[in-house]
């Protein structure tokens, strides 16, 4: 391997984002041989990288996964109820899960060995796309899904301030379920949403990621991203 700058090596080994690697060099985090590296410096494949005594190593097979989160799975690797999704997955291949979907809901998560991947979906500010099925228990009218779609009052859980949703994308599917497509991630916020209009979310599945659809996948499933679903994946991260 040729010489590449450590910022960029950081990034390829899947830990962070080029961004954050070098928040890391710049603090002092990394060392090149056992001295620490300073923005700029290059390094190969026969140089030992570590961050806070913890050795780097690229990552030579990245993987991206699509996968069925079924109800009643917590969206972590594991907890002490046992009901993590780490049992659906193969073990040994550092994979971890982008972002989160709640015990209660199902559906599509990605799943990945890539962190700078993660990072760059998870990034809020890019705008990615999920888009999810509600069914509801009450019937609704024409009238909730425009109010719905154009923002909604809720609290931010990780400041506590009264924030309004970013514009969203509703259609309605039958008189009691919806589609929706948003662009934040807030915790539980397409039933928060509906909450401030007194609407009771039955069910909640997640069908798409950005170019990635759950399509007739079932729960538990995983499956391995083709190449031109990767490719377009990646494309669409770049334009941001």
């Amino acid at each position: 391997m040729e010489e590449i700058r450590i910022n960029k090596y950081i990034s390829k080994s899947g830990v962070c984002s080029r961004r954050a690697a070098d928040k890391l060099i710049n603090e002092g985090h990394v060392t090149i041989n056992g001295v620490v590296a300073e923005t700029g410096s290059k390094v190969t494949e026969k140089d030992i990288v570590r961050i806070d005594d913890v050795i780097i190593n690229l990552i030579k097979d990245i993987k991206v996964y699509a996968f069925y989160k079924p109800v009643g799975y917590i969206s972590s690797l594991s907890d002490e109820q046992g009901t993590g999704i780490a049992s659906f997955l193969p073990q040994g291949m550092g994979l971890f899960p982008v972002g989160r979907l709640d015990k209660d809901s199902e559906g599509l998560m990605l799943i990945t060995n890539d962190g700078n991947l993660m990072n760059e979906i998870l990034n809020a500010s890019n705008g990615h796309e999920k888009e999810y099925i509600v069914t509801t228990r009450q019937k609704f009218n024409n009238d909730f899904l425009i109010k719905m779609a154009k923002g909604v009052p809720i609290t931010n859980r990780a400041t506590g301030k009264k924030i309004i949703t970013a514009p969203c994308k509703t259609e309605a599917l039958e008189d009691n379920s919806f589609k929706i497509t948003i662009i934040q991630g807030l915790n539980r916020q397409i039933r928060r949403m509906c909450g401030y209009f007194d609407i009771d979310v039955v069910s909640l599945k997640r069908v798409r990621i950005m170019n990635i659809m759950l399509g007739n996948m079932r729960p538990g499933e995983l499956k391995e991203l083709t190449q031109s679903e990767l490719i377009k994946l990646r494309r669409m991260l770049e334009k941001v």
